[in-house]
């Protein structure tokens, strides 16, 4: 993994994950979120292109963050209001999978199916 930059964005170093933090809670907060979330499937698909170790370090840097910030519990709108609590969460995935769209492969897409067909 590269170094990192020494850059803090907005005072939130500390507060957003790392891959390795991503890749401990994404299935959790996966699972909770499933109804909410209407592309489930180009979210793990955006997950394993995060993953992946060819996958440029800026398309995966956008991915971490906002994979980082689904996976959470600090929120613009708490996960927990019903109705309205995965709303701010969508709206930052769905920002970060269309800016790196062309580097979700169909290897990450098959693999997403798999997944959720395998957590079905």
């Amino acid at each position: 993994m590269a170094q990192e930059s020494g850059f803090d964005f907005f005072g939130f170093r500390d507060k957003l994950g790392d891959e390795n933090e991503v890749r401990e809670k994404f299935w959790r907060t996966a699972k909770k979120a499933a109804r909410h979330i209407p592309f489930m499937e180009d979210l793990v698909a955006a997950y394993y292109c995060a993953m992946d170790k060819n996958t440029p370090l800026r398309a995966k840097g956008i991915l971490v963050a906002a994979l980082g910030y689904f996976v959470l519990p600090f929120d613009l709108i708490p996960d927990f209001v019903f109705g309205i609590g995965f709303t701010d969460d969508i709206a930052v995935l769905t920002a970060a999978i269309t800016a790196v769209s062309a580097h979700i492969t169909p290897a990450h897409r098959l693999a997403a199916k798999q997944a959720i067909a395998d957590n079905s």
